[in-house]
């Protein structure tokens, strides 16, 4: 297994680079070492806690992109292949959790974002309240991860000494080796790496879904947005190998799940590493022909980036799901020019035009900063003008945030704090409006949606389960009348199953669908309580007949499995874990 995972220097010529064959990274210059040796994954961290009794269980705390999602992933692959067990699956721990967001656990690691300014004061604010259960749970360390972790190394451990070990973006496999030797040495245990030591892809992976799955096909970015620290902290782009890509599509697959979103920091950029600039198209047919995959999507594009080949296969490939994320950052071109972004309004627009024109149905969205050093009125209002002609489906704005290191943070044109929260507070009422009409634009479609585990918080008052349309939107499901969403074998969908329904209110952020109640009339009394609950609690319907259909799929058949493995609780040396690469573990639980 060691060998699996340890990597040597990309090969500079290979004979096909769609053959399934592992994508390498060389190792880089280290920046902090807490021992002479190297780091080495190892299989030997302990398996009881200092009770002596339960296994020793951990708890991974996201914060951020997909990019920080996926590592956690491999961050909880790596630790159940080393005998750690989620806290979740150990009731007498998970029982200890405290509001601090320990979930209970022996080993909690917070997977840190560094792209807003407030990123540290969050991270130190929550190590805080993690040191008071420290001191009061024998054995427990607290590791810190991700972008932060990069940026500020050793830093972490001189502001908060209570920390066990710190690691960056390059060397997610270290994680159990540092806990060990933070343990056995009593002191704290940082180790970075400049570049990337271990394609992430390669590593153990504990997927948090059973029915859809991220695939990282790139790390890193050669872009130079004025704003953007992401690139100082995660590297140049690095490309995996096509064949090494449709290899872990394929073991997904086989595991169960049904949906697939390809990741990379500009996924659109794909193949200039190995010059195949023609690459994402390929890939996303490639991908779209996977046996069992029924979704395929992909975040995020550039639009300098965004070619009518990936259009085109965007159209022509049925497993592509009509939705597409490409940021904008700025409707103004002189603003985008001082961002260093490489497309200007006219060509964002033109890609949106023809994305609509071969996909009529496409939900686009879009991330959106107001704010930046020297914005204008007038350039604030170039971008209400753009994201009104844009109709963007949803938009995540942002107030600019300056980051230590990148050439927009020493500008002195910084707009006025009050200035950034007035526009800001503009352009969120503008995309609101417009998600809000584009939703309701959507009242009386018919939509197949892919029910999700955890996507609707109020989904057991309103007796309803929620899940994806192809276009992403979030649906709210009514059950029929006297079907509970855990009896499946009287109908209901599992998760990963899915159900055909009709669309019956567009409401601001979501789409509910209560069909499955249409085709008669509330009595009188019952109309009258149902309009005096809020809009979000309240039923929803139309003159249309009645519609539920479900379809039971592979990836709910994943999901019960995984179900029934959990309930089982596998020895920690035995629990499952999925590998990406190399291997198809075929039935493996994912």
């Amino acid at each position: 297994m060691e060998a699996v995972l340890r990597e040597a220097q990309v090969e500079d010529h290979q004979p096909c680079i769609w053959s399934r064959r592992c994508a390498r990274a060389g190792a880089g210059p280290r920046r902090h070492l807490h021992c002479s040796a190297m780091t080495t994954l190892t299989t030997s961290a302990p398996v009881l806690d200092a009770r002596g009794g339960l296994p020793r269980t951990y708890h991974v705390r996201t914060l951020g992109c997909q990019m920080n999602v996926h590592d956690s992933e491999h961050m909880a692959g790596l630790l159940e292949r080393a005998g750690y067990l989620r806290v979740e699956d150990v009731p007498e721990a998970a029982a200890r959790a405290t509001d601090a967001g320990d979930g209970g656990a022996d080993v909690v690691i917070i997977n840190t974002c560094s792209v807003r300014e407030n990123a540290a004061t969050r991270l130190f604010g929550n190590l805080g309240q993690l040191a008071a259960v420290k001191r009061e749970r024998p054995g427990m360390q607290i590791a810190v991860a991700g972008c932060l972790a990069q940026q500020m190394g050793e830093g972490i451990v001189e502001r908060a000494p209570w920390v066990d070990v710190v690691f960056g973006t390059h060397n997610l496999d270290v994680l159990p080796a540092l806990l060990e030797r933070a343990r056995h040495n009593s002191a704290a245990a940082v180790e970075l790496e400049e570049s990337l030591k271990v394609f992430p892809s390669t590593l153990p992976t504990r997927r948090e879904s059973s029915y859809a799955a991220w695939v990282s096909i790139a790390v890193g970015c050669n872009n130079t947005c004025t704003f953007c620290i992401v690139p100082s902290l995660r590297g140049k782009q690095r490309d995996r190998r096509p064949g090494d890509v449709l290899a872990e599509v394929e073991a997904v697959a086989s595991q169960g799940a049904i949906e697939v979103t390809l990741l990379g920091q500009n996924v659109n950029s794909y193949g200039v590493g190995f010059g195949d600039r023609g690459a994402f198209a390929k890939l996303l047919r490639a991908t779209g022909s996977v046996e069992g995959i029924e979704r395929v999507r992909f975040t995020s594009p550039h639009p300098a980036a965004f070619t009518d080949d990936v259009i085109e296969a965007m159209a022509t490939t049925e497993a592509v799901m009509p939705s597409l994320h490409m940021p904008l950052q700025s409707g103004s071109d002189r603003v985008l020019r001082a961002m260093r972004r490489s497309y200007r309004t006219q060509r964002f627009l033109g890609i949106l035009d023809k994305v609509r024109a071969v996909m009529p149905e496409a939900a686009i969205t879009t991330d959106i900063i107001v704010g930046f050093p020297g914005e204008t009125e007038e350039d604030f209002q170039a971008t209400l003008d753009v994201v009104e002609q844009a109709r963007f489906a949803s938009a995540y704005t942002f107030e600019y945030s300056p980051r230590p290191g990148t050439p927009a943070a020493d500008r002195d044109d910084q707009v006025p704090t009050e200035v950034v929260k007035d526009r800001y507070r503009r352009l969120d009422a503008l995309v609101r409006r417009i998600a809000h009409e584009e939703n309701e634009r959507q009242e009386g479609r018919v939509v197949e949606v892919l029910v999700a585990e955890g996507e609707g918080r109020r989904d057991s008052v309103t007796a309803r389960i929620s899940g994806r349309a192809a276009d992403n939107r979030l649906v709210h499901v009514a059950l029929p009348e006297g079907l509970a969403e855990n009896d499946y074998a009287g109908g209901a969908p599992r998760p990963g199953d899915m159900v055909t329904v009709r669309v019956t209110h567009g409401a601001p952020h979501n789409l509910i669908a209560d069909s499955a109640r249409c085709g008669h009339e509330l009595d009188p009394r019952a109309a009258a309580a149902n309009e005096a609950l809020k809009p979000g609690d309240r039923l929803w319907l139309d003159d249309g007949p009645a519609l539920f259909q479900v379809r039971r799929t592979r990836a709910g058949d994943a999901w019960e499995r995984r179900q029934a493995e959990a309930c089982a609780t596998p020895e920690p040396d035995t629990a499952p874990v999925s590998l990406g690469l190399p291997t198809l573990r075929v039935g493996a639980p994912v």
